[in-house]
């Protein structure tokens, strides 16, 4: 089988909506929000953007023609929502160039929506320059997967460059970059790095959902590293880890996210946008096309209630929400000098 569609396959057979990190974060409710449902505003803006819902289609899959017909639908969910979409890894298409319409079908599907192309952080600027050739991409996407490529086994071994090749895309190309996780998390350590080489936007997209090393782990004879399968943080915790950086750079999340109010919490702690994969795969694999794109529409209803709820207008106004964090989240922050009573504290 083709390695993307083992990866399809396995994605869907490991998708879990069990409990992980968002459960450890509880709204206070307060009796009056004050606000009616025709006021609030679910919008979000970051990079130049502005899009109707604070969520969006992450990066899944190409490079086959199994992932050809769930990019096209995919397309056509993008269009259809006005949602921005991530392709999947195009260095396939790049080292292939016969691979290249299961990548193109998107952008045939959804002629004027946004875009972002992805490549791994292994691959040059004349690469990324392929890429968002290739899909007529109106940004781009680098995802780290350091955990995943150790794993696979026919994963890359060398990442002395990942950091340098960051920096020379983000210096040279005249559109956005956003760094992505795949399902690892990002430390404060990463997201300052990060910063320091000019990058705008970072998602953070942290474990929870889909575990790539358990995917590679399933692929591999030996299971011997299936130690690794919840390798990383939560997006949870990926996020009171962006915390310092939130003024200085775009802060997206994804990983785990199973519902509307999953997405809430993440935006009050500071995401501007929430990217869904597994959820949306697992939806259009087992629902079908037009039952997805409800799917969404209902989500989108969902988060109306959600702000009214807490008596929120707008998504920025969404950080001004008292949370109350379990006591292994407020372990987590003061093990790493996080200050956590500022969520309990809001105004």
């Amino acid at each position: 089988m083709n390695r993307k569609d083992e990866h399809l396959s396995l994605a869907h057979t490991f998708h879990r909506e069990n409990k992980n990190d968002f459960d450890q974060v509880r709204f206070i409710h307060h009796s009056f929000s004050g606000i009616s449902i025709d006021e609030v505003d679910i919008s979000t803006s970051f990079l130049g953007f502005s899009f109707k819902q604070p969520f969006y289609i992450n990066a899944m899959t190409g490079g086959s023609q199994q992932a050809e017909k769930i990019n096209q639908q995919l397309g056509m969910i993008a269009k259809e929502t006005g949602m921005m979409i991530a392709t999947g890894s195009i260095r396939s298409a790049i080292k292939n160039p016969t691979l290249a319409s299961s990548f193109q079908i998107m952008r045939k599907e959804n002629p004027t929506g946004v875009i972002f192309a992805n490549i791994g952080a292994n691959l040059s600027l004349d690469n990324a320059k392929q890429a968002l050739e290739l899909v007529e991409g109106n940004g781009l996407q680098i995802h780290l997967n350091l955990p995943q490529e150790l794993v696979m086994p026919e994963g890359e071994r060398h990442f002395s460059n990942w950091l340098e090749n960051i920096a020379d895309i983000v210096a040279n190309l005249s559109v956005p970059v956003i760094v992505k996780e795949v399902g690892f998390g990002m430390s404060s350590e990463t997201i300052e790095t990060l910063l320091s080489i000019g990058v705008k936007a970072v998602d953070v997209s942290g474990n929870g959902g889909t575990s790539f090393t358990q995917i590679e782990n399933a692929r591999r004879l030996k299971k011997e590293l299936s130690f690794l399968d919840d390798w990383g943080q939560s997006t949870v915790v990926s996020l009171l880890e962006s915390v310092s950086y939130q003024s200085q750079i775009a802060v997206l999340a994804s990983g785990g996210v199973r519902q509307s109010l999953d997405i809430v919490k993440a935006l009050s702690l500071g995401a501007k946008s929430v990217g869904i994969s597994g959820t949306i795969l697992n939806q259009l694999l087992t629902n079908g096309l037009e039952e997805t794109i409800a799917f969404i529409q209902q989500w989108e209803e969902e988060l109306q209630l959600l702000y009214t709820l807490l008596g929120k207008k707008t998504t920025a106004d969404l950080l001004t929400t008292d949370l109350i964090l379990t006591s292994d989240l407020i372990h987590w922050c003061e093990s790493r000098g996080i200050s956590y009573q500022q969520f309990a504290q809001r105004k």
